[in-house]
């Protein structure tokens, strides 16, 4: 994604790479051109078949053994169709196509408000969509089994799988960071085709671990595209958590990697926060006078 300004020429470990500046907050322009709108459809479309396929696998699983494929077959259905679509959309869009991570890259300043806006409303009507192709082609097991909507599971709190899809989020939006990285970039010419790979491998893993408590959202547009379509009040009781969740995540994941990890000027971060040079440093001790 372009980038505005000039970059800061930072010395690296092995070789001089370039930090991008951060990228403006509102450009109106940017309502004018092909390049966000064509972004937009990808995203929509990208969303429509991550949702058409992710939930498409929680609805077969629910047929009679040995024809379902259990919660290993429904992670690897979601991981996997994230690495593809990320490989595919990564140079237009950014392979965003969750919410979570459009709002985890908007805090790191990667992109504009009004962009990350448009994707949010792309991502959402492109799950809803998704999840009616479902409905359409499996109506009667889509109804009996849930509509692949999440909610926190039986013998789980409230607090669990709110915890849940905080963790898990956080875990994806830093991955997302880490492999994108403009550092990495710089000392290895492979990182931008490999992106992808951790991150759909960390859609994957955060499922294992995630699915038996919140179904494991970390995606709000996953969410609610279901629950629209499924349209069950036990759909809305917990829909709040895969927002609130997963936002407060990839904030969190934002933070760590830009303040953190990279140490990164304020300049970097849409939101304030604590100066690294506020925190007091070791007074060093006292040495013993030589005698």
């Amino acid at each position: 994604m372009a980038q505005t300004g000039e970059a800061t020429n930072i010395k690296g470990a092995s070789k001089d790479y370039s930090q991008p500046e951060p990228h403006v907050l509102w450009d109106v322009e940017e309502f004018g051109k092909w390049s966000l709108w064509r972004a937009a459809i990808v995203e929509f479309v990208a969303t429509l078949l991550f949702v058409y396929v992710g939930v498409g696998a929680v609805i077969g699983n629910g047929r009679t053994h040995p024809d379902g494929i259990g919660k290993l077959g429904i992670s690897w259905a979601f991981g996997a169709t994230i690495f593809v679509l990320v490989y595919c959309t990564a140079g237009i869009s950014g392979g965003h196509i969750n919410p979570a991570v459009t709002l985890g890259l908007l805090l790191g300043r990667k992109l504009s408000i009004n962009r990350a806006f448009t994707y949010i409303v792309a991502q959402t009507l492109g799950a809803i969509c998704g999840a009616g192709f479902v409905k359409a082609f499996q109506s009667t097991r889509y109804q009996v089994l849930g509509g692949g909507t999440n909610f926190v599971a039986d013998g789980f709190t409230t607090g669990a799988g709110l915890g849940a899809e905080i963790l898990g989020t956080f875990i994806l939006v830093y991955v997302v960071y880490s492999a994108t990285d403009a550092k990495l970039k710089a000392r290895d010419s492979h990182v931008p085709l490999l992106a992808p790979l951790p991150i759909g491998f960390t859609v994957f893993v955060v499922h294992l671990v995630t699915l038996p408590i919140s179904g494991s959202g970390i995606n709000p547009a996953r969410s609610f595209g279901a629950a629209v379509i499924w349209n069950h009040s036990k759909a809305w009781d917990d829909q709040w958590i895969y927002w609130v969740g997963p936002f407060i995540g990839a904030s969190l994941a934002a933070i760590y990697h830009q303040h953190i990890i990279r140490v990164l000027p304020e300049k970097h971060f849409l939101l304030p926060t604590l100066s690294m040079s506020a925190i007091p440093k070791a007074i060093p001790k006292a040495r013993p006078p030589c005698t």
